[in-house]
């Protein structure tokens, strides 16, 4: 179930639009570096992914993520109550970034996962079952029980300052920190 929206109004920059508040607002977001994902998953009638750079984990126990869907992507509604991937890209995928984002190439080669299709040969991947769905605005936040999960050596795509860039492999390795 998706929880009520917020209907408070956000407030225009003092002697600005609304207009330039969100571009400003956006800029400010791009600020903070992210990793990329392909959000994969098999619809109605056919098999779809989405790029994504809001993804997060939630728990430890039950093994919980979460990713961001604008309402905007063609694919959103279909991902309602489907089982999917959470597939983290490495450095030299930007290709498969692009190509979910609405700049299609060759067809990436698929892996049958065992509760919903990934992408072959990603940095890591998290397969999961819906958990919940919360409304965020103009996005929904799907939740996600991981059921399976791997990942590979090397280094990770990322994005900020609207491009992409690359956190290189050496500086991934915090799992001893957090």
């Amino acid at each position: 179930m998706i929880a009520k929206p917020r209907t408070e109004p956000v407030p225009a920059a003092p002697g600005g639009s609304s207009g330039a508040r969100a571009r400003h607002f956006r800029g400010s977001l791009g600020r903070f570096a992210t990793g990329v994902a392909i959000v994969t998953f098999d619809g109605a009638t056919k098999r779809h992914g989405i790029t994504v750079n809001s993804f997060t984990s939630v728990s430890m126990e039950p093994p919980l993520v979460l990713v961001s869907i604008a309402r905007t992507a063609r694919a959103h509604d279909e991902l309602a109550g489907r089982p999917f991937t959470v597939n983290i890209l490495g450095a030299e995928q930007r290709h498969l970034a692009m190509h979910f984002a609405g700049r299609p190439g060759p067809e990436p080669p698929w892996v049958e996962g065992g509760t919903a299709p990934r992408l072959s040969h990603v940095l890591a991947y998290f397969e999961c079952k819906p958990w919940a769905a919360y409304d965020g605005g103009d996005h929904t936040l799907y939740v996600g029980k991981v059921v399976d999960f791997d990942y590979r050596s090397g280094d990770a795509l990322a994005y900020a300052n609207s491009s992409f860039t690359t956190i290189p492999e050496s500086q991934l390795g915090m799992e001893d920190l957090l």
